[in-house]
């Protein structure tokens, strides 16, 4: 998410986010930065500097939404290891402290919570308005990136057109794999399964809550693009929705690839290998190269449905996205919304400062209230 400054505003940098586990993750141009509520209370942030993205090819249309797609779901990787390293923390020191043997780390609570916590990671990849991905500073780990794009392939690409063969098996429709009707009925599994997907991971308490977190983030970069003092107060009063969220990102991405495989279905190069499953391997394979440009597409469409349909009847286009955010999203608490402040005033304070200042991977807070103390002095 992006802020569109006002006439005569000066332009102010690009803020994209995410929730994670009893955290926000907050990332500018030149900064990065995670903030994570202990057990105990404390803020554990993790804040660097970045490398500006916004050069040569990465700034072309549709190039640009292929670059920030991946970019997003790297950082969205690792603040969410971050975090989840943090639970495990927590979650072994109050097993020692009740005298139980803490179990194999990876098992239990955190496990699922970082399983469930995926679905979140890809609801969350909303970038910026201005289209600008950021570089990290150092090469980081790529296995989780690459493992939730493969993740993502399967469970929205490859399981939809698996239930469609399925459908078409069963009931004897014999319709071709290319065709546009089969491809209608893939996308009507595609939606199913990634609304399904989110209204299932909503029951789990620990996923409630990083929807909570998903809402407080909203709530501060509206209060951010409103030009308004980054308090409690002010975003409290603003609302959970978001256009420029990855849910609605998400939702696009579907229907446009309904749209594409429906009309260029029939146009791809004909499978006939007399078995419906290496049929629909095949098809399969030949959709792949097409998933960056339908991730393009969808990227330009949204900044422009963002900046000019937020009002009057165009709005109605925002809805599906609206729909379906209100499965990701829910009403934070002051101390979810101080976290997300938090995350948003250290990468700002990183954004400012640049290289030039000491960078802290870690630090802890007592309180939200001595971050602001240090934050001021710091900048004083």
């Amino acid at each position: 998410m992006a802020s569109r400054e006002p006439s005569g505003q000066a332009s102010r940098p690009y803020i994209g986010g995410q929730a994670v586990l009893e955290g926000v993750m907050m990332r500018a141009p030149t900064s990065f930065a995670v903030v994570v509520r202990r057990r105990d209370g404390s803020l554990q942030v993790r804040e660097r500097a970045m490398v500006d993205g916004r050069r040569g090819v990465a700034r072309w249309p549709f190039v640009r939404g292929v670059a920030s797609l991946v970019e997003s779901l790297r950082l969205g990787s690792e603040a969410l290891r971050f975090s989840a390293d943090q639970m495990e923390k927590d979650w072994i020191a109050d097993e020692a402290a009740a005298g139980a043997k803490p179990e194999k780390p990876g098992t239990g609570a955190k496990g699922l919570g970082v399983l469930a916590a995926f679905g979140l990671s890809l609801v969350s990849m909303a970038t910026g308005d201005d289209g600008t991905p950021a570089q990290s500073s150092g090469g980081g780990r790529k296995l989780g990136t690459w493992l939730m794009l493969i993740v993502a392939v399967s469970l929205f690409v490859a399981l939809p057109q698996g239930a469609a063969a399925g459908i078409n098996r069963l009931f004897g429709l014999n319709l071709e794999v290319q065709s546009p009707a089969f491809q209608a009925i893939t996308g009507v599994f595609k939606l199913g399964i990634i609304v399904g997907y989110l209204v299932l991971i909503r029951r789990v308490p620990d996923i409630r809550r990083v929807f909570q977190y998903h809402g407080a983030e909203h709530k501060t970069i509206s209060t951010y693009e409103a030009h308004e003092a980054l308090t409690v107060e002010n975003a409290r009063a603003k609302t959970t929705m978001h256009p420029r969220c990855g849910t609605t990102f998400l939702v696009m991405v579907a229907l446009v690839s309904i749209l594409v495989f429906i009309t260029i279905g029939q146009a791809l190069p004909r499978i006939h290998t007399g078995s419906a499953v290496l049929d629909n391997v095949a098809f399969f394979l030949e959709k792949l190269p097409f998933l960056p440009v339908i991730a393009a597409v969808t990227f330009e469409l949204q900044r422009l449905f963002a900046r000019y349909c937020t009002v009057g009847p165009m709005r109605a286009v925002l809805w599906p996205g609206f729909l379906v955010q209100r499965i990701t999203t829910a009403e934070p608490d002051d101390a979810q919304l101080e976290v997300a402040l938090a995350s948003l005033r250290v990468t700002l304070f990183r954004q400012e400062e640049g290289q030039s200042s000491e960078v802290n991977d870690d630090v802890v807070f007592p309180s939200y209230g001595a971050l602001l103390g240090a934050e001021r002095l710091r900048a004083a």
